[in-house]
């Protein structure tokens, strides 16, 4: 009897340890680098954002978040790599359009990105621009578009790859506008933006970050936004819809991780970037950016993926393109 008395009583105190040290265990996070895996080129507008958050997070846990460019096929393999390592914490993913269109627009994908990653944070929201090379005699969107119909076929427009919001922004606007142009994708803007403004490619439906630098340094020239109304931040650059009535195509950046990733290190995560977009400073950055801070608990992020997820089916399906 005293020796099961002794049993029931380790048992009990091995048990509060164990349950003791996991939480303690998971407070350590991080205790090495973190990986940050995006799925374009360096200097561009997802790469500009994802290395100011970086850098806000690796100062706030002391260790390094490292950003590693992926760059190809509109962001999955981006994805693929992110989806296919450790679920533990220290491979993130940067979210944003390309995954909730690539769901509908790639016919072959090797995971399902609802299924085979969890939410963890929302960053911000954004609206893209058109620009176009300053060759192009047109000063309005209404110009650009008698001006693509007086040329069909012989308008090329820039995307940052298949499936890209950059992409489907210029085929929501051909579908709505019946404008006949050809499509040029790169791997992310950045690379694209020195064909356009030697006007070897005519334009691109850009995210705002790298867009607005290029109109700002007068290298292209700002037509329009493609948020519903007028952007914020740009205020002068009239919204698409203005002329394209119904048009509407607004982005958003945030971070997944694998499925399987522990809920107290998305936790911790959500935490700290929902504290870094109340810091005056990093807020100012993603301004710069044309950017807008939106906090999300990771529940609320994930719906929004689902819901943009939803939302870009119906404009693949309705611009009637795919990729196998």
């Amino acid at each position: 009897m005293l020796r099961i008395l002794r049993c029931a009583v380790f048992g009990l105190v091995l048990l509060s340890t164990l349950v003791g040290a996991a939480p303690r265990a998971f407070a350590a996070y991080p205790d090495r680098p973190v990986h940050w895996i995006i799925g374009f080129s360096a200097g561009g507008p997802v790469d500009i954002v994802a290395r100011i958050m970086a850098q806000w997070l690796s100062d706030k846990f002391g260790q390094q978040f490292i950003v590693e460019n992926k760059a190809g096929s509109g962001g999955n393999i981006a994805a693929g790599a992110a989806i296919n390592s450790p679920p533990d914490g220290y491979t993130l993913l940067f979210v944003a359009p390309n995954n909730a269109i690539s769901t509908s627009l790639y016919k072959k994908l090797p995971f399902d990105f609802l299924r085979d990653t969890v939410p963890v944070a929302s960053i911000m929201q954004l609206t893209n621009m058109l620009v176009v090379s300053n060759a192009v005699p047109a000063k309005t969107v209404a110009e650009f578009i008698d001006y693509c119909k007086a040329n069909p076929g012989k308008i090329s427009y820039a995307s940052s790859g298949n499936g890209t919001s950059v992409h489907m922004s210029a085929e929501l606007f051909k579908a709505m506008t019946k404008c006949d142009m050809v499509h040029v994708p790169y791997r992310g803007s950045a690379i694209a933006f020195p064909d356009i403004i030697s006007n070897k490619v005519q334009l691109i439906f850009d995210n705002l970050p790298s867009a607005l630098e290029q109109a700002k340094g007068g290298n292209v020239r700002a037509l329009g936004v493609t948020s519903p109304q007028r952007w914020p931040i740009v205020p002068d650059v009239p919204a698409i819809a203005e002329t394209v009535p119904g048009f509407e195509s607004v982005g958003f950046y945030g971070i997944s991780a694998p499925k399987g990733t522990p809920p107290e290190v998305v936790e911790i995560l959500n935490k700290a970037v929902n504290e870094a977009l109340k810091d005056p400073k990093l807020v100012a950055r993603l301004a710069e950016t044309g950017g807008i801070p939106k906090p999300m608990t990771p529940a609320e992020f994930g719906k929004l993926v689902a819901d943009e997820t939803d939302k870009w089916r119906k404009v693949v399906e309705f611009a009637g393109v795919s990729v196998d």
